[in-house]
């Protein structure tokens, strides 16, 4: 294990393995020991579970999503009802994600210039105009402890529109910094440039330039392969400075953390887990398993034997099974506890594993075992 001395007023690095990082981020709302998982609770809720069961799985950090909020209900009508926090009875930190996936994935609706976007809403068709400095007053408005930076975030293949977009986004970063005014909020930068090398150098290094105290990783785990994510990833870590936080957004699979914190990653968030609970489909370090299937019906062991979750703990695959049959609405609640229970608990045992100097032995223990025990989709 070494430990770092790396520390700043926001993160502290406590120790390194190789390329992973176990640190501590301090915000007003408490600390967040990293690597860590947040739950995506897009509209000021995690689907089908409660800010209590969250806490209770050991959540510490729970994203929102500006876009949404601003939409509906409304950023300065949550600022009237006292910030996020309050209105959605979360004690703990809350990321707030700037919009900026969710308006260029309107592709058929907007419209982008220098100075910001226009789009029509998703709800009623209604025209709406974003810009960086618009984006910083409704993160502001809706009071989480970190707030992102407002970037284009293009299909990841095409060169030249990812070499425009990163323009662009370096731009935007700028003025997002200077709009800037609350004290008690953490601006983060995103890195962009797809899937190419010199793009991402040159990004992460503008990006870090700029003095942001967090920096996230977009433009990834949306359509290249899990190569190219990789390769991104080691090229950005290599010219991050060690003393921020290092975000990836949009990334849940187990395997794919894993490798991103081996890669420097501190931080992750993703719908997988939430989205797959509703689909009826259980994840586990060992894969997936669809809770629909029939051999479930009177199978009386937990869904995984060796989680410490409330569902494994409880309940039996014949009875998630019979819920989802039944079409009741507890199957999504307990599947969820249960999927972001295993994301939360194996970003906790990757920073153990950092502190103890054991994380390839950790990931090559994971990945074996995920290689031949790995259950069916089906």
């Amino acid at each position: 294990m070494d430990v770092g001395p790396v520390s700043t007023s926001f993160f502290e690095l406590l120790a390194t393995d190789g390329g992973g990082r176990a640190g501590i981020i301090h915000t007003p709302h408490g600390d967040l020991q990293t690597p860590l998982f947040a739950p995506v609770g897009t509209q000021a809720t995690v689907k089908a579970i409660t800010p209590e069961q969250l806490q209770q799985i050991g959540a510490t950090l729970v994203l929102a999503n500006a876009y949404h909020l601003y939409l509906r209900p409304g950023d300065e009508r949550i600022a009237a009802l006292g910030g996020l926090h309050e209105f959605m009875a979360w004690k703990g930190p809350i990321l707030t994600d700037s919009g900026g996936f969710q308006v260029f994935s309107l592709t058929e609706s907007r419209q982008v210039d220098s100075d910001g976007v226009t789009f029509r809403s998703h709800i009623d068709g209604s025209t709406h105009r974003l810009t960086p400095e618009k984006v910083i007053a409704i993160q502001e408005n809706l009071g989480a402890d970190i707030i992102m930076a407002f970037d284009e975030c293009p299909e990841p293949l095409d060169r030249v529109y990812n070499e425009q977009a990163m323009i662009r986004t370096h731009n935007w970063a700028e003025r997002c910094l200077a709009a800037k005014t609350r004290s008690d909020q953490v601006l983060f930068g995103i890195v962009q440039g797809g899937i190419f090398a010199d793009l991402r150098e040159q990004s992460a290094s503008a990006i870090a330039s700029m003095g942001f105290p967090g920096i996230a990783i977009g433009g990834l785990s949306v359509g290249e392969s899990k190569q190219d994510m990789l390769a991104m990833l080691e090229i950005v870590g290599s010219v991050l400075p060690p003393d921020r936080p290092r975000y990836l957004m949009g990334v849940g699979f187990p395997q794919d953390l894993i490798e991103a914190v081996k890669r420097g990653i501190d931080m992750f968030d993703c719908v997988l887990p939430t989205r797959m609970a509703r689909n009826h489909a259980a994840l586990t370090r060992l894969g997936r398993l669809n809770m629909r299937n029939a051999t479930f019906a009177e199978d009386v062991r937990p869904i995984d034997p060796d989680c410490k979750c409330y569902t494994c703990l409880t309940f039996t695959r014949a009875y998630l099974r019979h819920l989802i049959a039944s079409g009741e609405m507890l199957a999504a609640t307990l599947l969820t506890i249960h999927n972001l229970y295993t994301l939360v608990s194996l970003t906790a045992d990757l920073r153990q594993a950092v502190i103890d100097g054991q994380l390839d032995q950790f990931s090559d223990q994971f990945l074996a075992n995920d290689n031949k025990h790995r259950p069916p989709e089906s």
